[in-house]
């Protein structure tokens, strides 16, 4: 299978390539650099040159906080970025999968939510990954959208990194304690993505690590497992930290139809942080959710 990849520089994407490579995949890697998802032309002639099978959309504009005050760019990019690569994907006769966030729904539920809800985006950068869908539906031909959040790994910025530093030093941290989600490895979303695309899965799906948890308890987590006093975090609401974006409260995404799909469950968010903390990089030793 020949896959073409956006913004494979990523936290997705850098993980996901050499993944897939070394399962047989013949991938083509976009970088930012390689390729500029809000320029349609240039778009469709890479799309329309590569003779990929499927096209897997990781580039996004992820600046949550700075999408309230540049919501016009975070929309280039998400949205009309979006629509410009399932369009050329559709032209080409290739499969899109479309990487989306919990973000696109508004944190008022308290079960999982599945993949058929209605998106209820709260704020700016929530708006645009809405409208990223949105485009993704309109452009026809095949497409997915997998939905995932909370993610980490070793090939970008991320809440768990973060915390492994502060750990590290022994830093007292502030940490929220009112939103509730799964942290779930850039690892597993790739695994499951590889199974979806090989199952020929068309549609929206959700993938996220099993179990429920909140910000505190993650950093409480790697703390722990970075061997520092977790009494160093300290938990608090969203309000008293006071960024400029909206967070969904309840980010917990129903994965049931991917397990079935995949006939495999979601591995708990404990465990896969656990092997994260002591080895990093790949996950390599735990087991794939698709071999």
């Amino acid at each position: 299978m020949r896959v073409a990849v956006t913004g494979a520089g990523g936290l997705l994407g850098a993980t996901l390539v050499p993944l897939w490579r070394r399962a047989g995949a013949d991938v083509v890697a976009w970088s930012r650099a390689d390729l500029d998802v809000t320029d349609a032309a240039q778009v469709r002639e890479a799309v329309a040159s590569v003779g990929a099978s499927a096209v897997v959309h990781c580039a996004a504009w992820t600046a949550v906080d700075d999408a309230e005050t540049a919501e016009a760019e975070a929309m280039r990019v998400n949205r009309d970025g979006a629509a410009a690569v399932a369009e050329a994907t559709a032209a080409a006769g290739a499969t899109l999968a479309h990487i989306s966030t919990d973000y696109v729904f508004d944190g008022r539920a308290s079960v999982p939510i599945t993949p058929g809800a209605a998106p209820a985006p709260l704020g700016a950068y929530a708006r645009s990954k809405a409208a990223g869908e949105e485009a993704v539906r309109a452009a026809g031909g095949d497409w997915l959208i997998v939905r995932t959040g909370w993610m980490y790994g070793p090939t970008g910025p991320n809440f768990v990194d973060a915390m492994r530093r502060s750990a590290s030093r022994a830093r007292a941290v502030r940490v929220v304690d009112d939103q509730v989600g799964a942290p779930t490895s850039a690892r597993l979303v790739a695994d499951a993505l590889w199974g979806l695309l090989a199952a020929r899965a068309r549609g929206a799906w959700h993938v996220a690590a099993a179990g429920e948890t909140t910000w505190y308890g993650v950093a409480r987590a790697v703390y722990e497992d970075a061997q520092a006093d977790p009494a160093l975090v300290t938990p608090c609401t969203t309000a008293a930290l006071g960024r400029p974006a909206p967070r969904p409260a309840w980010a917990v995404l129903d994965c049931r139809e991917t397990e079935r799909l995949l006939g495999a469950p979601m591995p708990g968010w404990r465990e896969q942080l656990r092997h994260y903390m002591r080895h990093g990089a790949l996950d390599e030793g735990l087991a794939p959710v698709v071999a």
